[in-house]
């Protein structure tokens, strides 16, 4: 077995750059199957932290769906808008529920001294928001119930903001204004980073009658946030607080619902909709690739077994039997396919290194390479290289000695 490896890599040594040029069609195709494996693998990871951060037990009542389409966006802009006293209810008549807190956002422009940012989401929220979301505070503390009720001028910042406005010293304290209006920073947000694109720490929150007085000067409405007693128990919360809303917003049983409860698998089923399109784009691109390289393959070796005639029928003149003669070949066809798939390998796993380092885009090489690189192997040099293989395994030793 060991000749029989060695006599194909000899013969493969021997035709470097027609080896090489073979094997294009496979590490391309390797190449793009593995580059955007590498980018699923990542944004899976990515995204699968990311949406238990922000809870697998929460839900959202909203005026609409989430990604529902431009129908029911349409829909949506007809219907009365979500109270965020509706939050209260909730929690007082809800058995299933642990926390509820309204959520009202606008983008505004903070300063500080001569410091801007513009365009921040400021979140009006309650006091049991951390709660809710899984928030940790890095420094100082969240507002309380007093504070909210009394709609106190307290904020809480992420850490973009504080890096542009507290580079050097503890914010906990320190003054800032949000559209004119001064507020006492008393908390500052752990670091989270990017969530679906979406970056967590260029945001503030503040108490959500404080920014309903200041900055909501009509009922825009809100989204109310409902985190439910466990996840086990998430059907049952969302059920109970359907027919809750149901009855506080007057609703006759023929009605339809005129809101809708939103939960993270929106997001999910959106997420494995657009992996589900890369996967198919990879499979289609890496198979058309795999076939054109599997017939260079194919090409190159009956070239090979034309060349090698002679050869053959000298070795079978020797004793060598037509099962090794066919191994030597299949194992040049597997060799040949070892060089494609390596290369498109290394040329992923740099791809991989490249977008992860210098683009928002996580990307990561999964586990499985090595298993998915030794079937192309097998796969290809097996269905490319029998026909070549078993052409020269069958040859009559007197006519391949003739031969030439």
């Amino acid at each position: 077995m060991f000749d029989i490896l060695k006599m194909s890599i000899s013969a493969l040594l021997a035709h470097k750059m027609r080896t090489v040029l073979t094997t294009l069609g496979i590490t391309i195709g390797v190449f793009t199957v593995g580059a955007i494996t590498a980018i699923i693998e990542g944004l899976n990871s990515s995204f699968e932290s990311q949406i238990s951060m922000m809870g697998s037990d929460v839900f959202y009542i909203s005026k609409g769906s989430w990604f529902g389409g431009y129908e029911s966006w349409i829909n949506a802009r007809k219907r009365k808008p979500v109270d965020v006293d509706l939050a209260d209810y909730i929690s007082e008549n809800a058995i299933n529920v642990s926390a509820t807190s309204p959520m009202v956002n606008r983008h505004r422009t903070l300063k500080y001294k001569d410091k801007s940012i513009e365009s921040v989401e400021v979140t009006g929220v309650n006091h049991l928001m951390p709660m809710i979301e899984g928030t940790e505070i890095d420094a100082g503390r969240f507002f309380s119930e007093s504070e909210c009720r009394h709609r106190k001028n307290v904020v809480v910042i992420g850490e973009n903001i504080r890096k542009e406005f507290f580079p050097d010293t503890n914010p906990v304290g320190e003054k800032i204004y949000i559209s004119g209006h001064r507020f006492m920073v008393i908390g500052l947000f752990e670091k989270k980073g990017k969530m679906l694109f979406n970056d967590m720490d260029n945001r503030v929150q503040v108490p959500y009658l404080t920014f309903s007085k200041l900055f909501q000067r009509r009922n825009r409405g809100a989204n109310i946030a409902v985190k439910s007693t466990s996840t086990a128990m998430l059907d049952d919360s969302k059920e109970e607080v359907r027919n809750l809303v149901r009855h506080y917003r007057h609703l006759k049983p023929s009605d339809e619902d005129d809101f809708a409860i939103n939960q993270m698998n929106t997001l999910v089923d959106m997420y494995n909709r657009m992996t589900a399109l890369l996967w198919a784009v990879a499979i289609g691109i890496g198979s058309i690739s795999l076939v054109v390289g599997g017939i260079g393959v194919m090409n190159i070796m009956l070239v090979s077994v034309t060349e090698r005639t002679r050869e053959i029928g000298i070795r079978k003149s020797v004793g060598a039997t037509r099962q090794k003669i066919l191994f030597q070949f299949l194992f040049e066809s597997m060799a040949v396919c070892s060089i494609g798939v390596i290369s498109g390998l290394l040329l992923a796993t740099g791809a991989a290194y490249i977008i992860h380092t210098f683009t928002p885009l996580a990307a990561k090489v999964p586990a499985n390479w090595g298993i998915l690189g030794a079937g192309v192997v097998v796969l290809v040099g097996l269905i490319f290289g029998m026909w070549p293989a078993n052409r020269a395994a069958r040859l009559d030793p007197i006519d391949a000695l003739r031969f030439g």
